[in-house]
């Protein structure tokens, strides 16, 4: 008779890739005998699906970046063992419309009673979804396993002093309460974590104590107390990102103000005169372009036709490493440029001087891999542009992520008033989905990015061109570009600046404290007279984060400074004792990359070797029985934060979609003994 296995894991984060993980390892199991046993402790402080950033308590007001039909924390890969429990949450939103769960607010089915497949849920709402699979989990446990939730932080995890049976791998995990977990594998899930302040943040929080000023530094804007933002005073909000609507959402609506519809169908801002006045400000100086209206989250007017998966695979086959600037960026350029033009013809046949059908032939036969050099096949698309197309018409793709550049104003009336007619004009450009030339070209690079993040992970491209071109410069544009808001905001945005609620700095900001005044200051270069000929290429050149405006040049002032930024997610400057610990003792280490000039520089992430996903310790081996899984993987994987992807009905299924679920079930395989599929 066969000796029975007990397995003893420690999942330590239980957000949705802990979830992940905690599902596969159900879906996986499959006991060899009667009286074997799987033993798993999940470790953290906020309740196990949600975890600390979809707290279904937190404002409705925040809503997720994906609509309904996008996000799933169950795989849908018939490869895979079938899930016991849960569904999409497309689907779950569908079950509690028709079945409402007892457990569920009025709040929540109130949200529910209007949420369209096509709508953007709260991420409250989201978080609810996210503990309803795990209670569901919870119910459905297979026969000899134990689950025990810690709603602490982990402190440590270190080799037991002696090996566990048949010389396996025996982790103490301490937690924060005190209590000790002897377990045989430990699955790092840790998720969104705080970091620490860089210099000139650290500096000016310090002023703001001297002088009494409010200095809100980035964080989770659930985590943030908006009350203390005063009303009526100015406030400095830095970065026009996600977390920009967040806090203007907050700042706005829930403080009692609405938006009201006019017969025009444009919308109005009556305020709660609770508002405080908010100077919006970013390096490009405009927020990020809305997201196009579409049936999927994917433009079905646009297929890629040359960064293909098809195409990437023929490096492999050649033996090549590719590099993202010579040989990645060149296909996705192309398709950019088609799905601009091709959409242009069919929706503004005006706009071409010759016939729509021999311009094409050319734009095709010019955007060929194989038609020109590497160097030379953009001017050849030009010379074809400069001879078929209207001057008007012609795209300038690097341009779109800087719609100010080039451009100063006289003075900050002027400048509100482009910005809004950027945001009307963007929002005008979403409602026309997939007839408008722009969004379809940003469609076409947010397909690529799909494509994207299977070509580049596991060391796909070169380390020089993953610091100087994937991260350098391609993820602060497509994100500008394809990771949006709903078109909403933008109209909401307009608004606000109508209402005189919100005005922005300008370009290339640069921030200070004014000592005598007592307040921060913000002054744009290209605002007021106080630079040169116009914002750079890139949504402007670079400032100098240390250098100060000068309060008497043109510059805004405020009483409260919010950094609208995430937490950086670099293990540099984490403020997590675990993984400090882990470092420290060198069961981890960070991922060095080599740049062109042969420099090593330090990445965001851990070292990590697949797969399954397990850390590199500092002698540049694998820590056995240590896995990771999420936002730790920024080395390895790019575009780690986002949820997995439901399969939509008559979507493109790209590998990516579903990734993060198939390194949860890698995972939990291997922590289960089993072969990989």
């Amino acid at each position: 008779m066969g000796k029975s296995q007990s397995i003893r894991t420690a999942l330590i984060g239980a957000g949705p890739r802990g979830t992940s993980v905690l599902e596969r390892m159900l879906a996986n199991w499959a006991p060899a005998g009667p009286d074997d046993t799987l033993h798993i402790d999940v470790v953290d402080p906020y309740p196990a699906g949600p975890g600390h950033v979809w707290q279904p308590g937190q404002s409705r007001l925040y809503l997720m970046n994906t609509q309904s039909f996008y996000p799933t924390v169950i795989p849908e890969d018939p490869d895979l063992a079938p899930p016991l429990a849960g569904h999409t949450f497309d689907r779950w939103r569908e079950l509690q419309q028709q079945t409402p769960h007892p457990s569920l607010n009025a709040e929540e089915r109130a949200e529910l009673a209007g949420l369209g497949s096509a709508d953007f849920p709260s991420r409250a709402l989201y978080g609810r979804y996210l503990r309803s699979t795990v209670e569901e989990l919870m119910g459905r446990l297979p026969a000899g396993v134990t689950v025990v939730f810690h709603p602490t932080t982990a402190a440590s995890v270190r080799h037991a002093a002696a090996a566990g049976e048949d010389g396996r791998t025996v982790f103490d995990v301490e937690l924060a309460d005190g209590a000790v977990l002897t377990v045989n594998a430990v699955v790092l899930a840790l998720g969104h974590l705080e970091s620490r302040l860089n210099p000139e943040q650290r500096e000016l929080r310090s002023a703001a104590e001297e002088l009494g000023l409010l200095y809100l530094p980035p964080a989770a804007p659930a985590d943030v107390d908006w009350s203390r933002v005063p009303a009526v005073k100015p406030v400095l909000v830095r970065g026009m990102g996600l977390n920009f609507f967040d806090a203007m959402g907050q700042l706005t609506e829930g403080r009692g103000g609405r938006f009201v519809a006019g017969d025009d169908g444009g919308l109005s801002y009556l305020p709660s005169g609770r508002e405080p006045l908010i100077i919006a400000a970013s390096r490009r100086g405009t927020p990020y372009r809305a997201k196009a209206t579409l049936a999927g989250y994917y433009p079905a007017a646009v297929t890629l036709r040359y960064f293909t998966e098809s195409a990437l695979a023929k490096f492999a086959a050649a033996g090549i490493r590719p590099a993202f600037d010579h040989d990645l960026w060149p296909l996705l350029h192309r398709d950019a440029l088609w799905a601009y033009y091709s959409t242009l013809v069919r929706s503004q046949p005006g706009a071409i001087r010759t016939g729509p059908h021999e311009f094409l032939r050319a734009l095709e036969e010019s955007l060929h891999p194989h038609a020109h050099t590497t160097a030379k096949w953009a001017d050849g698309v030009d010379s074809v542009i400069e001879v078929h197309v209207r001057a008007a018409y012609r795209l300038d793709l690097l341009g779109l992520a800087a719609p100010l550049a080039g451009r100063s104003f006289a003075s900050r009336a002027e400048l509100d008033a482009a910005v809004v007619e950027y945001l009307l004009d963007d929002a005008r450009r979403s409602a026309l989905g997939e007839d408008d030339p722009v969004k379809m070209a940003i469609g076409a690079l947010h397909h690529g990015r799909a494509v994207l993040k299977t070509a580049v992970a596991d060391g796909g491209i070169t380390d020089e061109s993953w610091v100087a071109g994937l991260r350098g410069w391609f993820e602060s544009f497509v994100e500008g570009l394809a990771s949006g808001p709903p078109a909403l905001r933008a109209e909401q945005l307009a608004a606000l600046v109508r209402a005189g609620v919100v005005r922005f700095v300008g370009p290339d900001p640069r921030f200070g404290v004014d000592r005598k005044a007592g307040t921060f200051t913000a002054v744009s270069p290209w605002v007021g007279g106080g630079g040169g000929g116009g914002a750079g290429r890139s949504g402007c050149a670079e400032a100098d984060p240390h250098d100060h405006a000068d309060p008497h040049d043109h510059a805004v002032a405020a009483v409260a400074m919010i950094e609208a930024l995430a937490p950086a997610n670099r293990l540099a400057v984490n403020e997590s004792p675990l993984l400090e610990q882990l470092l420290a003792e060198g069961l981890v280490r960070a991922r060095l990359m080599m740049t062109a000039e042969g420099t090593p520089v330090q990445t965001s992430g851990l070292d990590i070797a697949p797969h399954p996903y397990r850390p590199l310790g500092a002698n540049g081996s694998v820590t056995d029985g240590l896995y990771a899984l999420g936002l730790q993987l920024s080395a390895t994987q790019w575009g780690t934060a986002i949820a997995a992807e439901a399969r939509q009905k008559d979507g493109p299924v790209y590998r990516s979609g579903q990734r993060t679920l198939r390194d949860a079930d890698e995972i939990a395989r291997a922590i289960l003994g089993q072969e990989s599929r």
